[in-house]
């Protein structure tokens, strides 16, 4: 692929227009059941309209405009016209409740919101009268306008209407610069309080072109854009990364129409998390186990075949021919079945956000599926290191891209220096100075080590925040710390990283429960007794969800554990600071852990308790 500078994310925006100028379809969305293409002519010119119906509002560069919306083409299109009018954007997932959406508004400085649906609407309609500084409201969705809310259309109109006035705009758009603020994305921190990481055009810029010289990608692929765009991940890899290079973009309906969607799209490339990966290949277990002996051993042995296969192809050995002959018979009747559940054409998988499972990696590579996981961080924008075709190696997220220099301290920590480090946390100076050091380093809070052919293996995490295996991040101290508000919760811990959901453990104020329990009829002789009483467990989970009533809801546990006694230092569960050894704590419980996530996977998922 010719390459084309990419300065900053304008640079990128109107190159791409330029070199794929007349494509008739670059975005894609299923409207009354039917996939409705976006051509580049018409991308621009909604752009350039949305542009500066923005600057006939009276913004001004570095103004504040959020983005409170699924994936969709209007938040690709107010993304770019939100760059192109020079202004910030401030991302903000829509599964955020009215409290932190509040928050990110708030501190942001936010002036205008882009909003996608009515219930999103409500949202800002709840939190509105506190934030005088929010001037604009802009609703996607037809029949949404009012005196209080602009329609897309309308702003469409605004500045159509103000073209002529403004002749100079790809002149003024590309007057930015590499070390111009982009855009605000908030991340959970362990101090409450998410933090807003600031980007710059370069910072992300640097990371596309860096990807595109590893990652073989072109204008003859397609991909099926399924990540929320307000993840570093998504908006670089799913968004910008596809722009530049061409592929044509389909927005997946949601969560629960991904399979479908990949079979009607049919991808071929696609950038998941491992909960994408972990969902077929429980599908595909799950077809096998309950289908006839014949199947269930055809599958076992298949992937059997497959496990040696790959372990023999990726250590460049050669392949018997009976081995060979064995995956030929095993991708006929087995492994192509799994190319077909996505769509028969992918290429390859991206992955990043949380760790993958080498199983399901060799599985699908096996399959004819590559997944090319690796590692970063929305304060490295985000790409540190990725897998490719040409290096791979599962069991580590790859090597490091251009430009980007890691390194691993003496403790352990991986540190990450380059072109797509972030400013800083916005309003956080203190913060700031404890992950980014003066001679720029970031230190990303990871335990890893860096083998002799350069790849990266993440070991370990020296901070506490959980990242589930959908990618979802998860500060556990604010949680633990409403939980223990609670007058019937003496003390909590919360774990499920690298789980599907988190889970909390909790420890009664037996004080406040003994009378409850005398109250409800319960009859108990010991605190062990008393702890392991479904009752108890349902009113301690009904407790324990009023209490956290106000959070986003991939940030409530799903299951509760019940403990008898407090954590103690004698058995090394707290340190004399009295702080949580999560490890420790994991590993004291381990079976009560195991059998509550496996139950929540007997019964089809995680039902709450209560």
């Amino acid at each position: 692929m010719r390459p084309f500078p990419l300065r900053t994310l304008n640079d990128l925006f109107f190159g791409a227009i330029e070199r794929y100028g007349r494509r008739p379809v670059v975005l894609r969305s299923k409207r009354n059941g039917q996939w409705v293409p976006i051509g580049t002519a018409d991308l621009l010119e909604q752009v350039q309209a949305a542009s500066i119906g923005f600057l006939e509002l009276g913004l001004s560069p570095g103004d504040r405009i959020a983005i409170l919306s699924e994936n969709r083409p209007e938040w690709a299109i107010t993304d770019f016209a939100c760059l192109t009018a020079r202004c910030v954007d401030v991302a903000i997932y829509p599964t955020l409740t009215a409290k932190q959406t509040d928050y990110i508004l708030r501190d942001s400085g936010t002036v205008a919101v882009c909003l996608s649906t009515r219930a999103q609407l409500e949202k800002i309609r709840e939190i509105r009268g506190g934030l005088p500084g929010l001037a604009h409201v802009i609703a996607f969705d037809p029949g949404l306008e009012g005196p209080d809310v602009i329609g897309f259309e309308s702003l469409l109109a605004r500045g159509r209407a103000g073209l002529e006035k403004r002749p100079g705009w790809r002149d003024q758009a590309l007057r930015v610069t590499a070390g111009d603020l982009a855009t605000l994305l908030y991340t959970s921190g362990t101090t409450g309080d998410p933090k807003g990481v600031m980007l710059t055009h370069g910072n992300i810029a640097s990371n596309v072109a860096a990807c595109m010289e590893v990652l073989p990608i072109s204008d003859r692929d397609e991909c099926l854009s399924l990540l929320p765009l307000s993840h570093i991940f998504e908006r670089m890899a799913g968004h910008y990364l596809m722009m530049a290079a061409g592929v044509v973009i389909s927005y997946a309906e949601g969560t629960e129409q991904v399979q479908q969607n990949l079979a009607e799209v049919r991808p071929t490339v696609c950038c998941a998390v491992p909960r994408l990966y972990e969902k077929i290949y429980s599908r595909v277990l799950e077809a096998a186990s309950t289908g006839s002996p014949v199947k269930r051993k055809l599958f076992f042995w298949a992937r059997r075949v497959g496990s040696e296969w790959t372990e023999r192809t990726l250590a460049g050995k050669a392949i018997p021919l009976d081995l060979k002959l064995a995956h030929a018979i095993a991708d006929g009747l087995v492994f192509s079945r799994l190319r077909g559940r996505v769509g028969g054409r992918l290429r390859y998988f991206v992955s990043g956000g949380a760790p993958l499972s080498p199983q399901i990696a060799r599985f699908f590579f096996a399959a004819g599926l590559r997944i090319l996981e690796g590692y970063g961080l929305t304060e490295t924008s985000p790409v540190v290191s990725v897998n490719t075709p040409a290096r791979y190696k599962i069991g580590t997220v790859g090597p490091a891209i251009r430009g980007v220099e890691v390194r691993i301290a003496p403790d352990g920590e991986i540190l990450v220096r380059g072109p797509n480090v972030m400013q800083g946390y916005y309003n956080k100076p203190e913060a700031t100075r404890e992950v980014l050091d003066s001679d720029g380093w970031f230190h990303t809070g990871d335990i890893g080590e860096i083998d002799l052919e350069g790849f990266l293996k993440i070991t370990d995490r020296k901070k506490d925040i959980i990242v589930t295996s959908g990618g979802k991040n998860i500060a556990p101290q604010p949680i633990e710390g409403l939980l223990k508000l609670n007058r019937f919760i003496s003390n909590a811990v919360l774990l499920g990283d690298r789980r599907k959901f988190p889970i909390a453990l909790l420890v009664p104020n037996f004080e406040r429960l003994n009378p409850w329990a005398r109250e409800a009829g319960l009859r108990w002789s010991t605190p062990e007794e008393l702890a392991a009483l479904p009752e108890v467990e349902t009113h301690l989970a009904g407790e324990a969800r009023k209490a956290l009533r106000d959070l986003a809801q991939f940030e409530v546990p799903k299951r509760f554990i019940i403990l008898a006694h407090d954590f103690s230092i004698e058995r090394g569960e707290l340190t004399p600071k009295l702080s949580v050894r999560r490890k420790v704590v994991e590993s004291h419980y381990a079976d009560r852990i195991e059998a509550v996530y496996a139950d929540a996977e007997r019964v089809g998922g995680p039902v709450q308790t209560g």
